[in-house]
């Protein structure tokens, strides 16, 4: 049942980049500019603190050598920064620097951009420019990270359903759900642990065993967070296999499952940004919330079919189970807001969209729970029922004859079963919304993305370039209306139009836009457009080196027919 969206997880994760959580600001010296004596620092300005590599800065000069810079450091303003010391007396050229570090929030974030000295050069470096997101490292930690989520929201969620709902010894196949959930968590987060160096390097799943590297993962703040969550993992075993006591085991495992919750708070988004405390506060109690309720479920369906389960503990969990919406109410609509900063960010930002797809998900849970408190209320009358009229009869009461055994099956299994079915459906689609929240994570914030927009310097000029094309069906005639803005080095966004043969705007299934410098042997580079209702866009499209581009855009009207055209933009 869970097979399908962990799959779904690895398509998506596999074969893309994951995104990063720390926006580039500012570099010094600004991309694109030349300068008419050599700079002595590179720095750039980060909308959040950055961790350092040792690999942080790659510098190539006009001939495509890389250069010898000093070891990357903060700059005096603050943690948000990082610089790296030049060579004296560069030549005259054009410079091209590649770079990569972590945000705060543990996730690696990488760039390009270039610089000239006296004039730029005429041909630029084509050599790789840096450490390239390696897309197995990043589907394999990726999946390690929603194995870790599943893995902490059956464990947390069965204890809290034995201890609060069923209020006895759990029996086999709820004991074998809380070994499970224990065993996935500690496999996931040994596998992030040991993933870690070369998530953050780009490089390769062969890399993960190298000493150096895991020396410095142990030391580093995501490597502490993994090493404290793998002691509280232990503590938890411990727990279980010398304390006998339901009443002890409670007591000793509910900060064991506050500290669990906390180590994800100190790694995720909310140890980044505004309102840190707050932010924290509120990721644990979402967590906690998801996992009572997820896990819950998981375990009241396992409860249903395998274990013998009174009214009163299925009640008792319905309860709960409200509790916890609302707490995922409050927290959620904070962390949204958080994490957004605007309105229009829902829309206009990939972070908004995903929490989009988010809400409608967890509307569906809402709706299938709903379904699941319906029949809970019906089940404690329908058994109490069931149990009276199997009571043998007293002497004197009615004869035999009036008896009806036969009757009990029928108001006993149809709730039940009922129950069940609703239950498995709440499981299903929360296994989904666990898939998007994991994807989420590894989102740029709208906040963040906002902030890097407005501290862009400022836009120098627009390319505005219109591409006919004809599919060769009938009405499969248009043209795309494509803004390159600011049109130079660095990021651009891009917006592209499609007009029908009408001449008004049409809306079509898929739009690919993507950018190739045959001169320097550079792409294609995926403009990655989505859709933004009525246009399609992307705000941060890097191009970082001048020249002649050659833009091919794939037009798709329908299931099977598209085009694709090509035409040649200007970067400056």
């Amino acid at each position: 049942m869970l097979l399908a969206p962990l799959l779904v997880l690895f398509l998506l994760t596999g074969t893309t980049p994951a995104s990063a959580h720390a926006a580039l600001r500012t570099t010094d010296p600004e991309d694109g500019t030349v300068l008419k004596s050599a700079p002595t620092h590179l720095t750039l300005t980060f909308t959040e603190s950055v961790g350092l590599l040792d690999d942080s800065f790659r510098v190539l000069d006009p001939d495509n050598r890389r250069l010898r810079t000093g070891e990357p450091e903060h700059a005096p303003d603050g943690s948000d920064t990082a610089r790296v010391t030049l060579p004296a007396k560069l030549g005259e050229g054009t410079y091209t620097v590649a770079w990569r570090v972590v945000s705060e929030d543990s996730h690696p974030v990488s760039g390009a951009f270039t610089f000239s000295v006296g004039k730029p050069s005429a041909t630029t470096a084509t050599a790789p420019t840096g450490p390239v997101e390696d897309p197995a490292t990043a589907g394999l930690y990726n999946i390690a990270r929603y194995l870790a989520y599943l893995g902490a929201v059956l464990l947390i969620g069965t204890a809290v359903f034995v201890a609060v709902c069923r209020r006895e010894e759990p029996g086999a196949a709820l004991r074998k759900l809380l070994r499970g959930g224990w065993w996935a968590l500690l496999a996931a987060t040994l596998a992030l642990l040991v993933l870690r160096a070369p998530y953050e390097a780009g490089t390769g799943p062969a890399t993960a065993f190298d000493a150096q590297a895991l020396t410095r993962t142990l030391s580093s703040r995501p490597g502490v967070v993994l090493l404290a969550r793998l002691a509280l993992l232990l503590a938890v075993a411990v727990c279980f296999v010398l304390v006998r006591s339901p009443r002890r085991r409670t007591l000793l495992g509910a900060p064991l499952a506050l500290g669990l919750a906390l180590t994800w708070a100190a790694g995720e988004h909310a140890s980044a940004g505004i309102q840190v405390p707050l932010a924290m506060t509120s990721s644990v109690l979402h967590l906690l919330a998801t996992a009572v309720w997820l896990g819950g479920l998981v375990a009241l369906l396992t409860a249903l079919h395998r274990d013998r389960l009174t009214p009163a503990a299925v009640t008792r969990f319905s309860r709960l189970a409200f509790a916890s919406v609302t707490v995922l109410v409050v927290t959620g609509v904070y962390q949204s807001w958080r994490g957004l900063g605007s309105w229009e960010a829902l829309t206009g930002t990939a972070y908004g969209r995903l929490l989009t797809v988010k809400l409608v998900a967890v509307a569906l849970l809402l709706a299938a729970a709903g379904l699941s408190r319906r029949w809970t209320a019906r089940l404690a009358p329908a058994q109490t029922a069931a149990v009276t009229e199997r009571v043998p009869e007293t002497v004197g009461g009615p004869p035999p004859a009036q008896s009806r055994p036969e009757q009990p099956s029928a108001p006993d299994t149809h709730p039940r079963t009922a129950l069940r079915r609703s239950v498995l459906a709440e499981v299903a689609v929360g296994a989904a919304v666990l898939v998007i929240t994991t994807i989420l994570t590894g989102t740029l914030p709208g906040r963040a993305e906002a902030e890097a927009a407005q501290a862009a310097p400022p836009a120098v000029g627009t390319s505005v370039t219109t591409i006919p094309f004809d599919v060769g069906t009938p009405g499969g005639t248009g043209k795309v209306q494509i803004t390159l803005d600011p049109g130079r080095v660095g990021d651009n966004s891009v917006e592209a139009l499609v007009y029908g043969p009408d001449g008004g705007i049409s809306s079509v299934p898929e739009l690919r836009l993507s950018f190739t410098l045959p001169a320097q042997r550079i792409g294609p580079l995926d403009a990655e457009l989505t859709d933004r209702g009525g246009y399609w866009g992307n705000s941060f499209v890097q191009l970082p080196i001048a020249g002649t581009w050659e833009m091919k855009v794939t037009v798709r009207v329908s299931e099977v027919d598209q085009v694709s055209v090509t035409r040649k933009v200007l970067v400056r």
